[in-house]
């Protein structure tokens, strides 16, 4: 909802000149011109002005003169989807909605609808690895820091999280940990807030939970730091609020091709071959959603991966769900995986 809305309005009977003041002033780019009791009767955009110019118009001549008398409207209890969908549809920036009486009660604008929605959701991003499996490349950078493409891995997680909405950030950090706190800050060159979670021992990919400075009031998501993906985050919490679960795990399905023929068998008797079958099973890909209860799991500084937290979730009761991973994911935790990715990047995230 557009804060500055009411500046738009003008009456059918104020001149031309008045609703130009008001489309400077109001920013919407747009007068919505009303009757008295704020009945809708039309519309005026620069255009209509300029071209009621150029037909000879005075600009004292009463507004209801240039305005369009039909323009597209909407409801309020419309959603935001299906704003941006009839807007885009048909080519406009701006649209009243009315309410069952004929009185406007809000302008929306496309520019607004389009950016994200802003979410209190924090995000844990874990960046305390060791990298081993990339060396001499971390020996001196950590391997969030690595660049791929024109950029640290770490920066595009953080900026495809910023691009759904996301700006509090936890980022757990060990190994070379003064260079990433060197890098982003406090996240204000990002617009958003980042704090540290310091590791002074290994603690696996959910033990640094426990030291978060306070137990968050809102569900989190936690990612490793060293995956490039396209998920959208956004679908991912809308996915898991809607199944009403203490936790959820992004899943990737993996194939492996069985490079013999298989035997199926009935005891002793054979039954038939399958020649060289593909077997299909999800992965953990290493992106989490967490109820905050769920940290009362975690033991305090002691090493626990997200596998064990989601085990002693099930067997305290819980509910956990799993979320296929369709888009765009890779891990970065070989040299081949980093050169692979390198060669991809400019296509999948600069696109």
């Amino acid at each position: 909802m557009t804060t500055e809305w009411m500046d738009a309005l003008v009456e059918d009977t104020a001149p031309i000149r008045e609703a130009m003041e008001q489309i400077d002033q109001s920013g919407l780019q747009i007068a919505v011109v009303t009757d008295g009791e704020r009945q809708l009767e039309g519309v005026v955009t620069d255009g209509d002005i300029r071209r009621g110019i150029l037909e000879g118009t005075d600009l004292d001549a009463p507004v209801r003169s240039v305005m369009n008398e039909n323009p597209v409207t909407a409801r309020p209890q419309e959603d935001r989807q299906s704003l941006i969908d009839r807007m885009q549809a048909r080519r406009i920036y701006q649209i009243p909605l009315v309410d069952d009486s004929g009185c406007v009660v809000d302008v929306e604008v496309l520019d607004d609808l389009l950016k994200p929605e802003v979410r209190p959701n924090p995000v844990v991003l874990m960046a305390g690895g060791l990298g081993t499996r990339l060396r001499p490349l971390t020996e001196d950078c950590p391997k969030p820091l690595l660049e791929v493409g024109d950029k640290p891995i770490l920066e595009t997680i953080l900026e495809g999280f910023i691009a759904h909405g996301f700006h509090r950030f936890y980022l757990s950090v060990n190994y070379k940990a003064g260079m990433i706190e060197d890098y982003f800050g406090d996240g204000s060159d990002w617009g958003v807030d980042i704090s540290y979670v310091h590791e002074e021992k290994r603690l696996g990919t959910a033990g640094p939970l426990s030291l978060l400075p306070e137990r968050p009031d809102e569900t989190m998501i936690v990612m490793n730091g060293d995956l490039l993906t396209k998920l959208n985050y956004a679908h991912l919490l809308d996915f898991h609020r809607k199944h009403d679960v203490a936790a959820t795990m992004c899943v990737r399905e993996h194939e492996t091709q069985v490079p013999y023929g298989v035997i199926e068998t009935d005891d002793q008797y054979m039954e038939g071959i399958e020649e060289k079958p593909t077997e299909r099973y999800f992965v953990n890909a290493g992106i989490y959603v967490l109820e905050p209860e769920t940290l009362e799991y975690v033991p305090e500084s002691e090493f626990f991966d997200m596998p064990d937290l989601f085990e002693q979730i099930i067997e305290e009761g819980g509910q956990a769900t799993v979320f296929p991973v369709r888009e765009y994911w890779q891990d970065v935790g070989r040299k081949e995986d980093f050169q692979r990715v390198n060669g991809e990047y400019e296509e999948v995230f600069d696109a």
